[in-house]
């Protein structure tokens, strides 16, 4: 396979120059220093450190329970895979709600003990103050509307937002408020695909979709979807690229049926 990999460190710049060449930003979240360096080295230009490591990683059911220090933790080895891709740590429930300073000391944690270059807060118009402060303070911030899985229990599901005339020009007001508090760029999530188109024509900043269609001016995946490693169901938003999880149990089944029958280790693997 060709290596598409990044040579130079990329900066919030970046991205604004690629929604202005009109050129897709290719984004992923994952939780791990080999992960982090093989995405790079195929391309991957943004790496979000998601709190969907709740349920990809912890065994949580919803991304409610991750603590900031399991967050850093993450982050922490990210940081240490990837050398050049942009990196955002996805600030947890309750990180940055109880006050200004609590988002800007939580947000500071995330630069200097999680080597993050940027985080990401979920919200609109509501949480646009606590983006100006941070940012104001020298923290690149990734905004997130549409579905906002920290909101899981006040919504009682997910779905998609903005189907009605009243959400999508809420959603609009959301995402230009995101983009006057200052932050770098936008994550669309189950946004209709018309509307995600506008809301991306709207704005100066890049828009980053996930089960928003198209039109957004990147894309972002969880890693375990799209490698098969979460295997409760596929969300329609995602495309399994791979099948690790089937691959994992066949090496499992057969590293334990050749240490049951003594063939493993055998004498190359013996000193």
């Amino acid at each position: 396979m060709k290596n598409c990999g990044l040579n130079k460190k990329l900066t919030v710049r970046h991205f604004l120059a690629k929604k202005q060449e009109l050129e897709k930003i290719v984004s992923l979240s994952l939780y791990d220093a080999p992960t982090a360096k093989f995405a790079e080295d195929c391309g991957v230009e943004l790496i979000l450190v998601g709190d969907s490591l709740g349920s990809c990683v912890l065994g949580y059911k919803n991304t409610i329970p991750v603590t900031i220090e399991q967050s850093l933790h993450h982050c922490g080895a990210v940081s240490r895979g990837a050398k050049f891709a942009f990196l955002v740590g996805d600030m947890p429930f309750m990180t940055y709600h109880p006050s200004f300073e609590t988002a800007l000391k939580n947000a500071a944690r995330y630069l200097q003990e999680g080597s993050m270059d940027g985080v990401k807060v979920e919200g609109g118009r509501y949480v646009a103050a606590t983006v100006e402060k941070m940012v104001r303070a020298g923290v690149p911030v990734m905004g997130h509307i549409g579905l906002l899985p920290q909101n899981i229990l006040t919504e009682g599901g997910y779905r998609v937002h903005g189907k009605k005339q009243s959400e999508a020009d809420q959603l609009l007001d959301d995402a230009k408020a995101i983009e006057d508090a200052g932050a770098f760029s936008v994550v669309l999530e189950c946004v209709p695909s018309e509307l995600a188109e506008k809301i991306s024509k709207s704005l100066s900043i890049p828009t980053i979709g996930i089960g928003s269609g198209p039109h957004c001016d990147g894309q972002i995946q969880v890693v375990n979807d799209i490698l098969g490693l979460f295997t409760e169901f596929l969300p329609r938003h995602s495309k399994r690229y791979a099948n690790l999880g089937e691959e994992m149990k066949k090496a499992f089944a057969e590293y334990a049926s050749e240490v049951g029958s003594s063939k493993f280790p055998a004498k190359e693997n013996s000193f």
